[in-house]
Parts: structure tokens; C-alpha cells; sequence
């Protein structure tokens, strides 16, 4: 089974564009993912979207952390690809339904794995504005470790942890085993 984690960097902020109704406008400064059928990341370009969205189209399963609802509504912009045909595992819609709020992938990788991001969303933003595509590079790969590991972790324990609003530790329970996910199965 080929699991594809993924992450992109945007060229733009929603409020550059007028607001999270024009996700389109946001564009991709750079794009990366892991793919486990060849055990290596790839780093995408804008010039090379296309080349992203194919490997995307062929994987078993898209893995990432509201990559539905971000990453491929910007991408929606470079194709006519409907991407709620792709098997895909949003590790952050999968919690939220489980606990009722939204919750960082830095709080879920610090929580479960005692690891941290390197940056944030709008650092990346900055560094594509100054030309540092490589730093960009390094941090979106970076989120797709976290991505992975996170996961991997969830599919082999059967659950995550993160720290609720009173400071405690508190545990979530998942099914992210690769057998678990079909095409109709992860909308």
C-alpha cells in the first residue's frame, strides 16, 4: 500500500486574498510529501504541481492534517481534479470529530510524541516573500514527518494524546490502521 503524507506552503495569507472564501488565490510557494512504496520524501515547486497532484491521484492513501479543507482547496486552483475521489485520512477532521474542537498538529505531536513544528504557516509565508524557498522546503518537510510519525503512532497504539483546556493529558482514540480506509470510506 502506497500511503502519500502531505503538506504545502502557501505564496499568500487569507488576508491578502480577501478572506477563507478565496482559498483559490492563496497558491502553493511549495509543496512536499513521503510516500511509503519509495520510502523518500519529494519536494514540489509551484512550476511543478502537476507533478504533485498525479502522485496524489495515484496514492492508496493521502495522509495529512487538514489537508482536505486546505491543501487540496488550494490546489483546486491549479487542476479540474476533484479530490474527494482521492482515499484520504485528515488527522485533524478525524480528531475534531472526536472531541468536538479543533486542535493543532503541534499539540498533538508535542502530546503523543514530544516533539514540536519548527514554525508556522505564516513564517512560511514570509520566507516565500524574501526568496528563502529552501527554508520553506525544510519546514513543510518537517510538518510531514510530524504528519507521519503522528500517525504512524495512532495506526500501531489505537490512540493520540493531546492537553485539554484544564492541563491534563487526555487520550483519543483512533482507527488509522491503512486497512481501515477505502475511497468510500474517508469522505
Amino acid at each position: 500500500m502506497n500511503i502519500v503524507y502531505f503538506d504545502i506552503e502557501t505564496k499568500k495569507s487569507f488576508q491578502e486574498v480577501g478572506g477563507k472564501l478565496n482559498i483559490q488565490n492563496l497558491g502553493m510557494s511549495i509543496g512536499v510529501t513521503f510516500s511509503t512504496a519509495r520510502n523518500s520524501y519529494k519536494i514540489y515547486q509551484e512550476k511543478n504541481v502537476n507533478d504533485l497532484i498525479s502522485e496524489l491521484q495515484r496514492a492508496d492513501l493521502v495522509v495529512g492534517f487538514n489537508h482536505t479543507q486546505f491543501d487540496f482547496q488550494v490546489l483546486m486552483a491549479y487542476t479540474i481534479f476533484d479530490f474527494s475521489h482521492v482515499p484520504s485520512l485528515d488527522l485533524m477532521l478525524d480528531i475534531q470529530a472526536k472531541i468536538g474542537r479543533k486542535i493543532s498538529l503541534d499539540s498533538l505531536a508535542e502530546a503523543t510524541l514530544g516533539l514540536k513544528k519548527t514554525s508556522e504557516g505564516l513564517q512560511a509565508i514570509k520566507w516565500f516573500k524574501e526568496g528563502k524557498l529552501l527554508e520553506i522546503a525544510e519546514y513543510c518537510c518537517y510538518d510531514v514527518k510530524l504528519t507521519k510519525l503522528l500517525h504512524e503512532f495512532g495506526a500501531k497504539h489505537g490512540k493520540v494524546f493531546y492537553v485539554n483546556n484544564l492541563n491534563e493529558l487526555t487520550t483519543v482514540e483512533v482507527n488509522w490502521k491503512p486497512n481501515a480506509f477505502s475511497p468510500s470510506n474517508t469522505k
